[in-house]
């Protein structure tokens, strides 16, 4: 058996590997649920766990920021994340595995079968924590993403990236506005998606408001800055933020007239 914890802070995915894993999974023991990497250190500080499914993109630390402390435990990592799979290919060859949100039933058969192999095989620990570091160089090096999987309520939602035309945060919500005239609002806050999304194509423009620049028509500085999108709607952008937007808008202009 594999004592096993889950690190994510969406209630949907936690519970529903939870599900996939006690249904999939025989040799698979689930000794904690954590919705935070502070939560998932103290499960590892109390139990020996042999491997964890690890989110990314979590408020306040990442899953990055777990691997000192599974290495310390001796534990794998397989990483959950809304990555694209290009992105992640290149991580491919490494000893430890990911799984793409929404989770297939046949690639988490295989990662924990491939998981439970390299524990029985009990390789060296410089071996496990080289392999952990590379694969977090790999991530932190990676092919910029070109699409990201948003929580729905009863699933996932598989999008581009240049179906994006802006994001807007509602308190702890972030609400995305789609190419389609669609919406979908996820429970995440926009600082996260700041970080995911390539800078030089999407630029924070306020608090409340992150904008794709292949979607900005004009700005102008009439009443403050204001952007003028692609759809029609107008945006403040901040004082604060107002210097970095417009080299952000000479820099996005150079970088499409070299393509």
């Amino acid at each position: 058996m594999l004592n096993t914890i889950i690190v994510d802070d969406e209630e949907f995915a936690r519970s529903s590997l939870y599900f996939l894993l006690q249904e999939n999974c025989a040799n698979i023991h689930i000794s904690g649920i954590a919705k935070s990497v502070n939560e998932a250190r103290q499960l590892l500080s109390n139990n020996q766990i042999d491997l964890i499914f690890l989110d990314i993109a979590m408020p306040g630390e990442n899953g990055f920021e777990l691997i000192p402390h599974a290495q310390l435990n001796k534990s794998h990592v397989i990483f959950t994340t809304a990555y694209d799979q290009y992105a992640l290919r290149a991580i491919k060859a490494n000893a430890l595995d990911y799984l793409l949100k929404p989770i297939d039933i046949d690639e988490l058969k295989l990662a924990v079968e491939k998981a439970g192999k390299y524990i029985a095989l009990n390789k060296k620990e410089h071996n496990r924590n080289e392999s952990l570091q590379n694969l977090a160089v790999h991530l932190s090096e990676r092919n910029e993403i070109r699409k990201i999987s948003l929580p729905n309520g009863q699933g996932y939602s598989l999008i581009s990236i240049d179906d994006i035309i802006h994001i807007e945060a509602d308190s702890n919500y972030s609400i995305f506005h789609l190419a389609n005239k669609e919406t979908i609002t996820v429970s995440k806050v926009l600082k996260e998606y700041e970080e995911i999304l390539p800078d030089h194509q999407f630029v924070r423009i306020h608090k409340s408001s992150i904008v794709n620049l292949n979607y900005l028509k004009e700005y102008n500085s009439k009443n403050g800055v204001e952007v003028i999108l692609k759809n029609g709607e107008k945006i403040a952008v901040s004082r604060r933020r107002a210097s970095d937007f417009a080299e952000k808008v000479k820099s996005y202009t150079r970088f499409e007239s070299d393509k």
